[in-house]
């Protein structure tokens, strides 16, 4: 899978109030990039813990459920677009499957 916006996150979990997540969302990565899902029901076989919210949009628990990572996957073309990170708080108070890339 070839993910869009991973320098984006990276350098964001750079920030002191992302850091504890950092070498969790490298590992994520590294995973993800040698993962070619075809369909939702194989990504939910790999991350029993991931939410699938439609037929695209998944929120994955970083760090155990400190973070929430919410992206948009294209199957077809094997892309992840990475949509928002925060922590399971800030999380709380957006709605999943609305929030844009721009938030």
């Amino acid at each position: 899978m070839r993910i869009i916006k991973e320098k984006t996150l990276t350098d964001h979990c750079r920030l002191n109030k992302y850091k504890k997540a950092e070498e969790y969302l490298k590992a994520w990565v590294y995973e993800v990039k040698f993962s070619a899902w075809d369909n939702a029901s194989e990504l939910k076989a790999k991350y029993g813990n991931a939410s699938i919210l439609s037929s695209k949009r998944v929120v994955f628990n970083i760090k155990g459920n400190d973070y929430r990572l919410i992206v948009d996957i294209e199957y077809k073309l094997k892309i992840v677009f990475i949509v928002w990170f925060g922590t399971h708080k800030e999380y709380e108070k957006i709605d999943a499957k609305t929030v844009s890339y721009e938030n």
